[in-house]
């Protein structure tokens, strides 16, 4: 096999692969540890996810990521918008979007790469996972 070949072979391997996500501080709480995830996001199933932990999800390729277990975002000067209810800060990543809750801990992060879109446009997919977590008395002002 050529090393050309073996690269190419590798790539598809790593694009079919579970995503590695990162547990975030809080995620084993029991908000996040219950937390209902959406079957599908923009018409993308669910994926797996390294690790296999309820706090976390996935869906499409490439994968769209939610984390449950954040700590309660501070305020900040970055785009807070309100989605069907639920505040999120959204910040532009080189590669695409994050979006946080606000005004809820633990918090819900989702990061969606520039593949799928405005974030915004999604978001409606996480209300009930959003709306689920426990309310600081904050909001977008």
């Amino acid at each position: 096999m050529t090393a050309a070949c073996c690269g190419v072979l590798l790539l598809v391997a790593a694009c079919t692969a579970a995503p590695d996500v990162a547990l975030a501080p809080l995620a084993d709480e029991a908000a996040c540890s219950t937390i209902d995830w959406p079957a599908e996001v923009s018409n993308l199933p669910a994926v797996a996810t390294t690790p296999d932990h309820p706090s976390v999800s996935a869906w499409g390729n490439p994968p769209i990521i939610a984390r449950c277990g954040l700590r309660a975002a501070a305020p900040t000067e970055d785009s807070c918008v309100d989605v069907d209810g639920v505040d999120w800060v959204v910040r532009q990543l080189t590669d695409g979007t994050a979006a946080v809750t606000y005004g809820r801990e633990p918090a819900i992060e989702v990061l969606v790469p520039q593949e799928h879109g405005p974030v915004p446009l999604l978001l409606p997919a996480f209300g009930a996972a959003a709306r689920s977590l426990p309310e600081t008395g904050r909001h977008c002002s």
